[in-house]
């Protein structure tokens, strides 16, 4: 089976090196491991590492944001015939230890395996105070609108086999999609579950989500799960 491991990237051209290294720990039997960068039309030198250092790249000329970026990969896998894709952030947040895991379950018969902090007490790191309301609130709207309990709804750190590469090539919302795609696939009936992971504080740089922009967030990301509840028809095929 080839594995893909989708690296969405901006402004990280401190982190960049240390998460692709970091994939070289993976240890697979019977899979192949490729990994594809997607400069998200960063504005420091993360381009300039990148190709310095011979990484797999795809160089977007403007920044389209984290959904436009993470779509791009999953085009990559549709058109290069990957049977699992894997999200994985370029801040160095994720622990590639985790990936086999994530692997084995989407083996279990798994449509889409979500990395999460909160079913376990793996990870120390849990975000900030505010975006644990927030995530928690998330957990909650998603349970009411699909009956299933999802407690890290904004992980993007998550494996998805063949079926869901094709879906999210052809469809993925532009901004913030990890809470909207979960409703989608859970009312298109395919099986979504969550595993323990280990998460870390980013090491350098800055999230791109402020306070301001944590509130439209939550604002925004509400709407769109209640509206991808009541327009996304029962079925997977």
């Amino acid at each position: 089976m080839k594995v893909l491991v989708i690296i969405p990237a901006y402004n990280e051209e401190k982190n960049i090196i240390k998460t692709v290294e970091s994939l070289k720990t993976v240890k697979l039997k019977n899979h192949t491991l490729d990994y594809v960068v997607i400069n998200d039309g960063s504005c420091d030198n993360t381009k300039k590492v990148c190709i310095e250092n011979n990484f797999n790249l795809i160089d977007l000329p403007f920044n389209l944001g984290i959904g436009g970026a993470v779509q791009t990969g999953y085009k990559y896998a549709y058109y290069n015939n990957y049977d699992i894709a894997i999200q994985f952030d370029g801040d160095g947040q994720h622990d590639a230890f985790y990936i086999t895991a994530l692997i084995e379950e989407i083996e279990n018969g798994n449509d889409i395996v979500i990395g999460s902090r909160f079913i376990s007490d793996l990870s120390t790191f849990k975000s900030t105070r505010i975006r644990r309301v927030g995530i928690n609130f998330l957990s909650w709207l998603i349970k009411k609108v699909t009956g299933k309990k999802i407690y890290d709804p904004t992980s993007g750190f998550r494996a998805v086999n063949k079926k869901i590469i094709h879906l999210f090539a052809d469809n993925y919302p532009s901004d913030y999609p990890e809470p909207d795609t979960i409703v989608t696939i859970i009312k298109k009936d395919f099986k979504v579950s969550e595993i323990p992971v280990k998460m870390h504080e980013r090491a350098n740089g800055q999230s791109s989500i402020s306070l301001m922009k944590s509130v439209y967030y939550m604002i925004k990301v509400s709407l769109a799960i209640i509206i991808a509840s009541l327009s996304t028809k029962k079925g997977n095929d």
